[in-house]
């Protein structure tokens, strides 16, 4: 589906929509393009808009005054509501609709930034009759020639971001946007400054083992209340964890996790700058979130069953990302370098021991493919723009 910006740039997303026979929810960050997917997608639904104030109160205060709207539908048509994290109680009346012969059966859908208040709330999601799918940022593979890596690396690949007439600004509102309008508004932590503190704090866990007790040092808080922010920063879809890779291991692996912002740009308008905060070292952990964020949608677009691991032995061992599916395995190592030398096949090396079956690859910032050591070596922009659905 094509999707116009204001740079005046057609971009076909790999999202795919369910058909007619299913209703789900789509949730994804703000910013990442669910509306303006879903309205151009379906041209002909009604939409429901929670973020518009009369509407919410009205339906929140009653959501038995979604019946009527249904009651004027037809079988097959579609609902669009948007942003229904914002009305729990909402979802209840739906499963009823669902449920209920009274109705024409309707395909809803149903979008959300956050998940926390359907938790919070106890929230079903409507018992399992509705798929959860999920939207990210664009990925190199949709923008195809309007595609730039460095770009890429310092303004990341939020939708609203990428299509503004100045991206700079609006990439530096949008964590703003959140504190404000998700964890101020819907007061989801007690203090917003420390809150502010563990976001950059965290900045300098992006593509590393996660450890809670120095982000808690960092912060001057208590672990508890860090490892609550981390659920509020996951529930906003703002970040992620992975798990480390454990099937049939011969060699003694970590037991900890890594930790990625769900958008490199995010990443980079968070993390200081200044003479003691190495331009090299957030690069690195930019390009390697760049990967992992298009590995991401890449694995939740087709709808495989695949899953996202990192591998690193006690002795220091380590692959980037380890891609484990019914029909899938895939080791990745991400270097920030123009040049390849031995040392940087080490970890790749050690995994294709243990895991002959992996295919092995090695991404770099330079121009040439090759294959060393049975391992491919293929230039990061390459390798993005293959990550096709």
């Amino acid at each position: 589906m094509e999707t116009k910006t204001a740079k005046s740039k057609q971009i076909s997303r790999n999202f795919t929509p369910l058909t007619k026979a299913s209703s789900y929810f789509l949730f994804g960050p703000r910013g990442t393009g669910k509306s303006t997917f879903l309205r151009e997608q379906y041209q002909n639904a009604k939409v429901v808009d929670l973020l518009d104030d009369k509407t919410y109160v009205s339906l929140n205060n009653d959501p038995a005054r979604l019946e009527p709207i249904i009651q004027s539908m037809h079988k097959g048509e579609v609902l669009i509501i948007d942003e229904v994290q914002k009305s729990p109680a909402l979802l209840s009346k739906i499963h009823q609709i669902m449920e209920s012969p009274a109705f024409p059966k309707i395909q809803f859908i149903l979008t959300g930034s956050s998940s926390r208040k359907l938790k919070q709330k106890g929230a079903d999601l409507l018992a399992g009759r509705a798929i959860i799918k999920t939207m990210h940022p664009f990925m190199a593979s949709e923008l195809g020639k309007h595609f730039n890596l460095e770009s890429s690396l310092e303004l990341g690949l939020v939708p609203v971001v990428w299509s503004s007439l100045n991206p700079s600004e609006t990439l530096s509102s949008y964590i703003a946007l959140y504190l404000r309008e998700e964890v101020k508004q819907e007061q989801l932590v007690r203090n917003l400054e420390a809150f502010s503190r563990f976001l950059e704090a965290m900045s300098f866990s992006h593509g590393e083992i996660l450890n809670l007790s120095n982000v808690a040092r960092e912060c001057s808080v208590k672990r508890s209340t860090i490892e609550g922010y981390l659920e509020v920063l996951e529930d906003l879809l703002l970040g992620y964890r992975i798990s480390s890779f454990k099937k049939r291991n011969r060699k003694q692996t970590i037991e900890s996790e890594k930790f990625y912002f769900f958008d490199t740009g995010v990443f980079r308008s968070l993390r200081p700058t200044g003479p003691l905060d190495p331009q090299e070292t957030s690069v690195g952990q930019a390009l390697e979130g760049l990967v992992m964020q298009n590995l991401k949608a890449w694995i939740a677009y087709r709808n495989k069953n695949e899953q996202i691991y990192f591998w690193r032995t006690k002795s220091s061992n380590e692959v980037d990302f380890v891609i484990y599916g019914p029909k899938t395995f895939m080791a990745i190592e991400v270097k920030n370098s123009n040049k390849l030398s031995n040392d940087h096949f080490s970890g790749l090396k050690s995994f294709k021991e243990d895991y002959p079956e992996a295919e092995c690859i090695l991404l770099y910032r330079g121009k040439m493919r090759e294959k060393r050591f049975g391992i491919d070596c293929v230039p990061v922009s390459e390798f993005l723009l293959s990550l096709t659905v």
